[in-house]
């Protein structure tokens, strides 16, 4: 599948979340405008720079939507939501006319009322046996199929005739009665209905559950009940390496990352266990695994989750220390770096510490292979980007410019 030796690989570094705002805790700085970053302004300096909306201006991306994205899909054509990519990122790949979820463990009383959603972020092995439990579920000729994933966390897939993914959570996301599913279009009550009555046939099955009567015996809340959110259908997309003739990998420790490279048709290449811990995952190991990857890949994608966990936890400082870890990866990519690559340093969104959450506000980028024509662009930071010739771009143009930055595009015309 490889094209011949004389093609450049391509690496793009997506670190998860790297965007801010202005923090007043770093004198209205970003964390990026208030580290120091020699090896991520290095390749600056020699790269081109610019600003990227991943989705498109003014929208505020999710990480799946923008993974979609900046893979050459356009997720406002293709995205049928989150619960999909989720499914497949713990190993729940279904097919054409498979609705997916998202889905908690939770905790409820006898009357259905939701006491703890996470239930007291319930993990393996416990979750492994409850899982068990919920086999050969089959209603009105629909089968669930469910599958744990970390914490409390795990996905449901239902496989059937006449199913349609606009139904409404059987999740009110907050503690309180049991919040029933509802069709958004009359097509899909019927969904709704065989949603309704799994959960309800995932708690008769898990309330007297060993597992459930050891916990409550310690005092932990049981994880009694499973709550859907997120549905989408399983999307029909050409798969990357036939899209862009690459033999492609993703190396990622999270598994909704995971789940949107699988289902685009990457090899998601096992880590090793240092390089999954989040904020403290080992960026350097990670890094090493993304190279020995590309000895025998002509794409990678690599994401980096800990910057959006800062983020998400409002800590500037935190993130600026994250930010320093992340240019020592960068410094590892500098002199280790082979000729015939293109590499891209990027985010897939941003995570400002003032909100806590994702914005709109466009992302840096910066893609560097020999030889390519140098800009003005010295720093790498959201403003520092901005001054660099690529200019302001959407996600689903990363793709086309490392193309032809690598020697893998045909001509156009005569």
């Amino acid at each position: 599948m490889s094209l011949p030796a004389s093609k450049k690989k391509i690496l793009i570094v997506i670190m998860d979340g790297l965007g801010d705002r202005g923090c007043k805790e770093l004198g209205g700085l970003t964390p990026l405008q208030a580290t120091d970053t020699p090896n991520l302004d290095w390749f600056t300096k020699n790269g081109i720079s610019g600003t990227c909306d991943t989705v498109d201006i003014g929208v505020c991306p999710g990480s799946d939507t923008s993974h979609l994205s900046i893979l050459g899909y356009d997720p406002l054509e293709v995205y049928t939501g989150r619960g999909p990519f989720e499914a497949a990122g713990i190993g729940l790949i279904g097919r054409k006319g498979d609705v997916a979820f998202r889905c908690n463990f939770s905790t409820c009383d006898d009357n259905l009322n939701v006491t703890d959603r996470r239930a007291g972020r319930i993990d393996k092995p416990d979750t492994t046996e409850l899982v068990k439990a919920l086999a050969g579920i089959k209603i009105n000729g629909i089968e669930a199929v469910v599958k744990e994933g970390t914490e409390h966390r795990a996905a449901l897939i239902l496989r059937g005739n006449g199913l349609s993914a606009e139904v409404t959570d059987a999740d009110a996301h907050d503690v309180g009665p049991l919040r029933l599913s509802k069709g958004k279009v009359p097509e899909a009550e019927f969904t709704a209905m065989v949603l309704n009555e799994f959960v309800r046939e995932t708690h008769k099955r898990l309330k007297d559950h060993p597992v459930n009567k050891r916990r409550a015996a310690e005092g932990l809340p049981p994880a009694n009940i499973l709550l859907p959110r997120g549905a989408g259908s399983f999307p029909n997309i050409q798969s990357f390496p036939e899209k862009y003739r690459m033999k492609a990998a993703c190396v990622a420790g999270v598994g909704m990352i995971k789940g949107i490279c699988g289902v685009c048709g990457l090899d998601v290449i096992d880590l090793p266990e240092d390089c999954t811990g989040g904020v403290n995952s080992n960026f350097i190991s990670k890094a090493k695994a993304v190279m020995k990857t590309l000895e025998k890949y002509d794409f990678v994608l690599m994401n980096i989750k800990a910057p959006d966990v800062c983020g998400h936890d409002g800590d500037p400082n935190l993130k600026c220390s994250v930010i320093q870890r992340l240019d020592e990866m960068a410094g590892y990519f500098k002199d280790n770096f082979r000729d015939d690559m293109v590499i891209v340093f990027t985010a897939d969104h941003s995570t400002p510490c003032s909100l806590g959450d994702h914005s709109a506000d466009p992302v840096p980028i910066t893609i560097y292979t020999p030889g390519n024509v140098k800009d003005v662009a010295a720093v790498f930071s959201e403003s520092g980007c901005a001054q660099g010739r690529i200019g302001r771009i959407r996600g689903i143009h990363i793709i086309p410019i490392c193309l032809d930055l690598a020697g893998r595009t045909e001509k156009f015309g005569a």
